[in-house]
């Protein structure tokens, strides 16, 4: 029972997060989504941050299920007063819920003190487009098929994002025996934010591609050096490759969402980045490999991570 329980609550959560992203890159313009996107991802690392002194206060994994659980529920107030977080408007739009757009929308300008002759050529366009009372037009993912371009792109970022995630494993495993016990947790939460502040200073001024390549390419190198020659290198080098590694990783598994989320239609972006984060978890739980001690399955976990790197070098 509590086994089903807990995958019950990690579904939610996973759910909660997806559609968190979603809601919040739908609401502000193209040109700023990549900097709201950064500024959430701050915050997530400040809540891991957060979370082994929320640990210590607890100091009963109950008690802190008990907090964590406190602070979700306050999400729900969403759902019980739709004012503090809208319906999409493109979602609407783009489906041809335009009673519902026309709602939201004058919502929202009126929260952003917009003027009546703005209010009124918005609505007296909606109404325009609502002449012949068009029924609401719901898609599938499996739309995503129908176009080329979109699926091929899809799949590449996937297969970075599942890449990213999977391949950390490789790294973190190399942090345990030269630092002290909680350090190699602050480690991976400070290369997490190098690779979100990374993102924000190039992903903009460089193109998305671009960056995307780069990290993928550091995250390939890492992982071939530390895989051939970790036996013959000294500490240092060993843990510098394995940090590299990790924020690479880190910045690939981003960007990846990131950018499947910019070049999905609107009508089927939730479903399609609800695969792509599924591919990156998927790759997290490849994790338990890297713990079982003297074993071979982490050298091969290795070895396929670190190919499929320089597959999605050739993809990309």
């Amino acid at each position: 029972m509590v086994l089903v329980a807990r995958m019950l609550f990690g579904a939610a959560l996973a759910g909660a997060f997806l559609s968190l992203y979603v809601a919040r890159l739908e609401q502000c313009d193209p040109p700023h989504r990549l900097e709201v996107t950064m500024v959430a991802g701050f915050f997530w690392i400040a809540g891991e941050l957060l979370l082994p002194g929320l640990a210590v206060l607890c100091r009963d994994w109950r008690v802190l299920q008990g907090a964590v659980t406190m602070i979700l529920a306050l999400l729900a107030a969403c759902w019980w007063c739709p004012a503090l977080l809208l319906e999409s408007p493109r979602w609407l739009l783009a489906t041809q819920q335009l009673e519902r757009a026309r709602r939201t929308l004058q919502a929202l300008a009126e929260s952003s003190g917009r003027g009546a002759d703005e209010q009124g050529s918005l609505m007296a366009e909606l109404e325009t487009l609502a002449e012949g009372s068009p029924q609401p037009r719901y898609h599938a993912v499996c739309e995503i098929f129908s176009t080329r371009v979109i699926w091929k792109n899809s799949v590449i970022l996937g297969f970075t994002a599942f890449i990213g995630s999977g391949i950390r494993h490789c790294f973190t495993r190399n942090l345990a025996p030269h630092l002290p016990r909680f350090s190699s947790y602050l480690a991976l939460v400070g290369a997490e934010a190098v690779a979100c502040l990374f993102l924000c200073l190039t992903a903009e001024r460089f193109g998305r591609r671009a960056v995307l390549l780069l990290c993928t390419v550091l995250t390939g190198i890492s992982s071939l050096l530390l895989l051939a020659l970790t036996q013959y290198l000294l500490d240092l080098i060993v843990l510098t490759l394995s940090v590299v590694g990790i924020t690479a990783s880190h910045a690939v598994t981003m960007l990846s969402i990131f950018f499947a989320s910019e070049v999905l239609p609107t009508v089927v972006r939730g479903a399609g980045l609800g695969l792509i984060v599924g591919a990156s978890f998927v790759g997290k739980a490849a994790a338990p490999i890297t713990a079982i001690p003297n074993s071979r399955g982490f050298f091969l976990h290795h070895l396929v991570f670190a190919s499929f790197a320089i597959l999605s070098v050739l993809s990309i």
